[in-house]
């Protein structure tokens, strides 16, 4: 049935059924998020420099992850609108994208985690005091993390195709699993409870490779059982359409282009904040991620939600009803936005508890910088949200050219002037840098009354 209101906001209906998208997302990242801050709260127990080397292969994790998930979006702009336009044969090509695609991204992981790991690494602490001692840490965990880069892209791949057709139940339910697996066996092995051996950080890498595994089986099953719109069968997965998949590396290419322009600009400032000090502002700033991964599960939400909704309609060729959703969708970002910003200055009621056992240092550091994170975070999500809508239509120029350009060019020299001419702390140089989004903004919402992002691109790709 076609909702004709107009107006900021649309009906209750309309956002019932975006939350019945974007909540099992967000509780399937909670979990993850939750899991995350288990982690770090059982690494934080051997100490700053135990937990600084976890975290600084995380980044390397943390990169690869970005990558495969830039693959994933791209092909989900197309497996969104395929879907909508019920045709089964364009949404086993975007899911055939994503798997050949992904797997082809391994093997930079593949070099980092085994033949470079330490020159790699180094380079997240140039000019820490106790540099050494993290990359002790940091290398034997890495070496381990090689492992789950198979079963984790492929699971992400299934994962996300699932998203894109609405169906998010089950991805849940895997991630309920994986996670428990996660958090029985980092008891299990950093501390040797139950008579299994102590074996501290490399423990914290079996017990992610042995969750991920499980992942990996039970996306496997539920593949072959249910056999979902976009499934191919091993024997055709090589037959591609060079002309669409032409089509969709086209447009993942600018996504992939904006994606890494920011796990870029993510991973350069995080090296130049670890210089500012030694395993205390590394192990406080990583585990005021950790926190705020808790209400970071927003973005996803309304990132797939608002790509599914618009990719769906657009795909139906009601463009109309793409531009009321649209509208209805940002402005339910908005006020979402403030809500989650609420939630996450609570969170730091939960800094001395969990990393009570950090330096005092390293906890101060968190504490500033998740209640920073929660000042902007209605900024973020109306950003995420914006993207979403460029990207449903297949728009990805306006965060290669905006976003991008304004990271390449403004934030970038920015942190970096900070870092070299300056004097300031991890928390003031992050908040400087990041002041930069309220520009992009203003940007994005004039680009996006542009329209360029209202297509159909199933008639265009056919």
């Amino acid at each position: 049935m076609t909702i004709e209101r107009k107006g900021l906001f649309g009906p209750g209906q309309f956002y019932k059924g975006a939350l019945a998208i974007a909540v099992p997302i967000m509780l399937q990242q909670l979990i993850q998020s939750l899991v995350s801050l288990i982690d770090n709260f059982m690494v934080s127990g051997l100490g700053d420099v135990c937990m600084s080397g976890v975290n600084v292969a995380g980044q390397v994790l943390f990169v690869f992850m970005v990558f495969i998930n830039a693959i994933c979006m791209s092909g989900g702009i197309f497996m969104t609108q395929y879907f909508g336009a019920g045709d089964a044969r364009g949404m086993g090509q975007a899911f055939r994208f994503k798997l050949v695609a992904g797997l082809a991204a391994f093997v930079p992981y593949l070099l980092v985690c085994l033949v470079f790991p330490r020159q790699v690494l180094s380079l997240m602490l140039i000019g820490n005091t106790q540099a050494d001692l993290i990359l002790d840490e940091a290398v034997q965990y890495i070496r381990i993390m090689f492992f789950m880069g198979i079963p984790m892209t492929v699971s992400m791949c299934i994962a996300s195709s699932l998203r894109d057709l609405g169906k998010v139940k089950a991805p849940l339910a895997v991630t309920v699993a994986a996670t428990l697996t996660n958090t029985l066996f980092n008891w299990l092995l950093i501390y040797g409870n139950l008579g299994f051996p102590r074996l501290g950080v490399r423990g914290a890498a079996l017990a992610t490779v042995i969750a991920r595994t499980v992942e990996f089986m039970l996306f496997i099953a539920l593949y072959v059982r249910t056999k979902p719109g976009f499934a191919v069968r091993l024997a055709d997965f090589m037959k591609i359409d060079g002309g669409l998949f032409r089509e969709i590396l086209k447009k993942s290419a600018l996504v992939l282009f904006c994606e890494m322009v920011w796990v870029l600009s993510e991973t350069v400032t995080t090296a130049l904040y670890n210089g500012r000090g030694g395993a205390d502002v590394v192990s406080g700033m990583a585990s005021s991620f950790a926190i705020a991964n808790l209400y970071f599960v927003a973005f996803g939400g309304v990132y797939s939600a608002t790509g599914v909704i618009l990719g769906k309609t657009l795909g139906e060729g009601d463009l109309a009803r793409a531009r009321r959703e649209k509208t209805w969708l940002l402005s339910g970002s908005a006020v979402f936005g403030v809500l989650m910003a609420l939630f996450g200055f609570a969170t730091t009621l939960i800094v001395p508890v969990v990393f009570g056992r950090l330096s005092e240092s390293a906890i101060q550091i968190c504490r500033s910088m998740v209640a920073m994170m929660a000042v902007l975070m209605p900024v973020w999500v109306y950003m995420n949200t914006q993207q979403a809508v460029a990207r449903a239509g297949g728009d990805a120029k306006m965060g290669a050219y905006t976003d991008a350009g304004l990271t390449l060019f403004v934030m970038l020299p920015m942190v970096f002037l900070l870092a070299l001419y300056t004097d300031v702390g991890p928390v003031v140089m992050y908040c400087g840098v990041k002041l930069i989004d309220a520009v992009k903004l203003v940007v994005f919402h004039f680009w996006l009354k542009k329209e360029r992002w209202l297509k159909n691109l199933t008639v265009k790709a056919a």
